[in-house]
């Protein structure tokens, strides 16, 4: 129920209960009116009729003052007069109509009784004034009214307290709907408008206040309000996209730094197909080659040329600095790349790199770029703790996992990249600071201590979580977990620039 509706119905209730209450007070004075003008009546009549009764009887006769009782009964209409003995003999009709033995001595001392009686069905108020003389029978003047007119009095009193309660309340209602809509619906539907648009993040608009009282007041907060959330709205933006862009830029060095490492494997690798094209071009220079092996050997130049070309092209792709590009890609193929560019480095440090995948596609939505940058970062952590002849193990497959409490999700399938390196380990006490910035155990020059946590900053962007196990003398498991992508989505497939 609305407000304005609700304080319309207080105040009707109010209303009604102030009218009732106030008729009730007016009908119990007007019925205390009744009673104590009918007390003074009585006692009135008792005594002038009475001594005028008493002395009749004294000097007339009893007759004679049952003579003036029944003229004065014929005299009023509405009130009935009667002569009644109390010692319980005589006819029926000299008795009274209420029994008074419990009242005889109250009545022997001239005391007048009131009592209401039903007689032939209607209530009738009785009063007995006694009249008593020494040495005869005791007597009383009965005097009794009809309550008809009190009852209907106190009837038309009750009605019309009800009519007049009713138009009362219905008028202050329809006045409190207006002034209810007016100071209390109108405002409170403008403040919940208000709130709906700062909810949905619009902190432009602004209330009208109309009101200088409560409501008005928290009108003018909640534009204050809106107006401090624009600008934190405006201060947050900035400040999210100055951390985006530093963060950006910590990737772009940190790929720069693992490019720098790759160099000399890289190296390496240009060196063969190097040695390759010289050789075949001095023979070809110093002539006596047919056309036939002159051939052969543009061919072996080429086919080296190529080999170098989607080396650097791919050295290059991974240092290029771009936006995310997120879609469904098979970590497997992802995986691949990234150990494919670490080879040269591999070979050079004498490691084995071996990568075991399930059967089936093991799909995620993931940016490409960023992910390869990950699994680079962890990988060349591993080849730098192993010594010669070590195996840098990778896995990529499907696993039932539970996210961490932090990381939001519920438990479930989810793919899972591990890396396995077979090197020293990592201490106990370092566990927990290993994906801090700028932490590292390495020696000068060999890591900035960026690599895991620019990989840990990647993992949770991509709503995954990554965590490491340890053991010293044993080597050391990185699982990066991110939610498998629908199946009916089929992968993109890499492509290098």
């Amino acid at each position: 129920m609305k407000l304005a509706r609700r304080l319309m119905l207080a105040l009707i209730l109010a209303i009604s209960a102030v009218m009732a209450l106030n008729s009730y007070v007016r009908v119990h004075r007007a019925l205390a009116y009744f009673e104590t003008d009918r007390q003074t009546d009585e006692r009135l009549l008792g005594r002038v009729l009475g001594a005028a009764v008493r002395t009749v009887w004294e000097h007339d006769g009893v007759e004679r003052a049952r003579d003036i009782i029944r003229r004065a009964d014929d005299s009023v209409s509405e009130v009935r007069i009667r002569w009644v003995w109390l010692d319980a003999h005589g006819a029926p009709e000299e008795l009274p109509v209420v029994p008074l033995d419990d009242f005889r001595e109250e009545v022997v001392n001239g005391k007048i009784i009131r009592l209401q009686h039903e007689e032939t069905g209607e209530d009738r108020r009785f009063a007995y004034l006694p009249v008593v003389l020494p040495g005869q029978r005791p007597a009383a003047v009965e005097v009794s009214s009809s309550l008809a007119r009190e009852r209907a009095y106190l009837r038309g009193s009750v009605l019309t307290a009800l009519a007049t309660t009713l138009v009362i309340a219905t008028c202050c209602g329809l006045i409190a709907m207006g002034l209810g809509y007016w100071f209390v619906g109108q405002p409170i539907a403008e403040l919940c408008r208000q709130a709906q648009s700062i909810g949905s993040g619009d902190f432009s608009t602004r209330v009208t206040v109309r009101h200088r009282d409560e409501i008005g007041q928290l009108g003018l907060e909640i534009n204050v309000m809106s107006e401090r959330l624009a600008e934190a709205n405006r201060r947050i933006a900035a400040e999210t996209e100055a951390r985006i862009a530093t963060l950006e830029q910590l990737r772009h060095v940190d790929r720069l730094k693992t490019l720098g490492q790759l160099a000399s494997g890289v190296a390496h690798e240009l060196g063969t197909p190097l040695n390759v094209i010289a050789g075949r071009a001095k023979r070809g220079r110093s002539g006596g080659q047919s056309a036939e092996e002159q051939q052969r050997a543009f061919g072996v130049i080429a086919e080296q040329a190529d080999r170098m070309t989607g080396i650097i092209r791919q050295l290059l792709e991974f240092a290029r600095v771009r936006g995310p590009r997120l879609g469904v890609r098979d970590l497997r193929q992802v995986t691949r790349s990234a150990l494919d560019l670490l080879s040269p480095l591999a070979e050079k440090r004498g490691v084995v790199i071996a990568l075991a995948t399930d059967a089936v596609p093991v799909s995620a939505e993931v940016d490409g770029n960023q992910m390869q940058q990950a699994l680079t970062n962890v990988a060349m952590n591993g080849l730098q703790a192993m010594r010669p002849g070590g195996e840098l193990r990778a896995s990529v497959s499907r696993i039932w996992a539970t996210p961490p409490a932090g990381n939001g999700g519920v438990p479930g399938e989810y793919a899972c990249i591990a890396i396995q390196d077979q090197g020293g380990g990592i201490p106990p006490e370092d566990i927990p600071h290993v994906f801090e910035p700028f932490f590292t155990t390495k020696d000068v020059g060999e890591g900035t201590g960026l690599g895991l946590s620019v990989t840990w900053g990647i993992v949770r962007e991509h709503g995954g979580w990554i965590d490491v196990a340890s053991e010293a003398g044993c080597g050391t498991t990185f699982r990066i977990y991110l939610a498998l992508a629908s199946p009916l989505v089929p992968p993109v497939a890499e492509t290098s620039a």
